[in-house]
């Protein structure tokens, strides 16, 4: 009888050679369209035609797709894993303090791709190229010195993430070792060479195909699995999104026997047809590695019920939004997975039935493709088709962000997949929503206010008209009210100012023009007598007065 320490070390043991197995049986990922491209600008016997250098984007870091950087290089002489860039050492020569922008160029070797990025990043660099210090095996453009000790390297190294290079905002290259010799050997000959970068994904027509590769499992994916919903809806139809979910082939990975049976306990489902690896680690308790499967297919189902059609998938994103807040609490029960509610039918009702999503109809939909569980036997149609169009992609990263058939690199922000999804837009045809966001400061915010971007609109967020002030109605209608206010007041001061000069005129004139009467007229305004008059003849003949009226 085996005890149950037996057990878990089985357990142990069909673990390991299941991830070693999946980790082994794909190596790279193969990229269908190339996103990026490198060309030396000067000197010019070191341009190349056509596509320029061949090289690797890394898998972290903020690519600007869309755009360039075009800047001069300097060449570390080291594999700068130091946090000082040593100008003494750098090429070429220079007196005084290199002043940024400059794309930083450093040897492989002796620390992570993501430790030299950082370094470099925080010297100032805007953008870094690895040179490669050995050769491929099937390159036969560079051959290693056998009598140096060198040799070639079977595969293709990966620019991957160490786990630590989310605070990585700049791009970053490897330049195989044949093209980054020649560009070192020119630097270190104190000749100047600037290099450009560019970033872009196909654009063939106004309507844009993206598709995210993920497992409901994966910790990287939650950030932009919560926020990119938004972004999704103010796409509407102008882009169509598609997500797949990431199941290890069984059978490929060891876990089903010949005579079909589960070689891998609690981490497959279907008899060991359908696996992932455990979202706990544990394996003994909390949600297992066939949680992760069936949770895969309820929200294949989901999208294939709420959001084939329209390629948005609004209610998709908020089941996956509310499973993320209330489901998925590996974070919070880490020390006690046995809590987690990943796989408890109540909290998964629960994010179904918030987003409006009929649980029937996405059971249905399961059962139907085939089911997925411990008891299960038969094959599943909508799991055996994500496996197919995974190995045709070569999809082994997770998460990947493919954008007209065309893989997006660096790390999945907000921003990246924004940038990556617009740039994707023939000329011309994008919609308001990129025109508005994809260059603004904060273009997650720029969504979420319905296309409002700050630094695109100062002079009218002076007045706080827009979307996050009064609409452009409204402050129309408050300021013609306003002038019509102004106009009435300067009409009835104006009368008012007329009215009393009037009085003050009249008031002058009755001061220094006495009234007086003579002879039954109107001689308010008559001239005084004058005196030497009063002799006058006895007939009263001479001038008595004199009126101006």
């Amino acid at each position: 009888m085996s005890t149950p320490t037996s057990r878990s070390w089985r357990r142990f043991l069909a673990a390991t050679m299941f991830v070693f197995l999946c980790s082994g049986s794909t190596s790279r990922t193969v990229d269908a369209v190339q996103t990026s491209k490198l060309q030396v600008i000067m000197p010019k016997d070191l341009r190349k035609p056509g596509d320029g250098y061949d090289h690797r984007d890394a898998l972290f870091g903020i690519p600007p797709y869309g755009g360039s950087i075009q800047q001069q290089v300097i060449y570390t002489g080291d594999t700068f894993c130091g946090s000082e860039l040593n100008k003494k050492k750098a090429y070429p020569h220079h007196k005084g303090e290199w002043k940024t922008p400059f794309i930083l160029m450093v040897d492989r070797g002796d620390c992570t791709f993501v430790q030299k990025v950082r370094n470099a990043q925080k010297n100032g660099a805007s953008a870094v190229l690895i040179a490669d210090d050995m050769c491929l095996c099937d390159r036969q453009t560079c051959k290693p010195d056998e009598e140096a000790g060198e040799y070639c390297e079977v595969d293709e190294p990966i620019m991957a993430d160490d786990g630590s290079g989310s605070d990585i905002s700049i791009p970053s290259f490897l330049v195989f070792k044949e093209d980054a010799d020649e560009i070192k050997q020119t630097l270190m000959d104190n000749t100047q060479v600037r290099v450009q970068m560019s970033f872009k994904v196909p654009a063939p027509d106004s309507r844009v195909e993206y598709d995210l590769w993920t497992h409901p499992s994966d910790a990287n994916s939650r950030p932009i699995e919560k926020s990119w919903g938004v972004a999704a809806l103010a796409l509407a139809e102008h882009a169509s999104f598609t997500p797949h979910h990431y199941v290890y082939d069984g059978i490929r990975a060891g876990c089903q026997d010949e005579e079909g049976n589960n070689q891998c306990y609690n981490l497959c489902t279907n008899n060991g047809l359908y696996c992932s690896t455990d979202p706990d680690d544990d394996l003994d308790m909390g949600a297992s590695g066939a949680d992760v499967v069936i949770e895969s297919l309820r929200r294949i189902c989901i999208w294939n019920l709420y959001g084939k059609d329209d390629g948005v998938g609004e209610k998709w994103w908020d089941y996956v939004t509310n499973f993320i807040d209330q489901c998925d609490s590996f974070e919070e029960y880490q020390d006690n997975p046995a809590l987690s509610k990943f796989n408890d039918p109540e909290c998964v009702s629960s994010a179904l039935l918030a987003a409006n999503v009929d649980e029937q109809k996405v059971n249905d939909c399961m059962t139907n493709a085939g089911g997925a569980g411990e008891f299960v036997n038969s094959t599943n149609v909508l799991l055996d088709k994500e496996i197919s169009d995974q190995e045709a992609l070569g999809v082994v990263l997770i998460p990947s962000l493919l954008v007209n058939s065309a893989v997006v690199r660096g790390s999945l922000s907000f921003s990246t997949v924004l940038k990556a999804v617009c740039s994707g837009f023939a000329a011309g045809s994008e919609p308001d929503i990129c025109k508005e966001c994809a260059n603004c400061q904060d273009e997650e915010k720029c969504v979420t206010t319905n296309g409002y971007c700050p630094a695109k609109h100062t002079d009218e967020s002076l007045f706080g008209i827009g979307a996050k002030g009064v609409s452009i109605q409204t402050f129309a209608v408050v300021l013609v009210g306003m002038l019509l206010v102004f106009a009435v007041a300067i009409a009835i001061q104006h009368i008012r100012q007329q009215n009393q000069m009037r009085e003050q005129i009249r008031g002058i004139v009755q001061e220094y023009m006495p009234v007086t009467e003579a002879q039954g007229q109107d001689t308010s305004l008559a001239l005084p007598q004058d005196d030497d008059d009063d002799d006058g003849d006895a007939n009263g003949s001479g001038p008595s007065s004199f009126s101006i009226t």
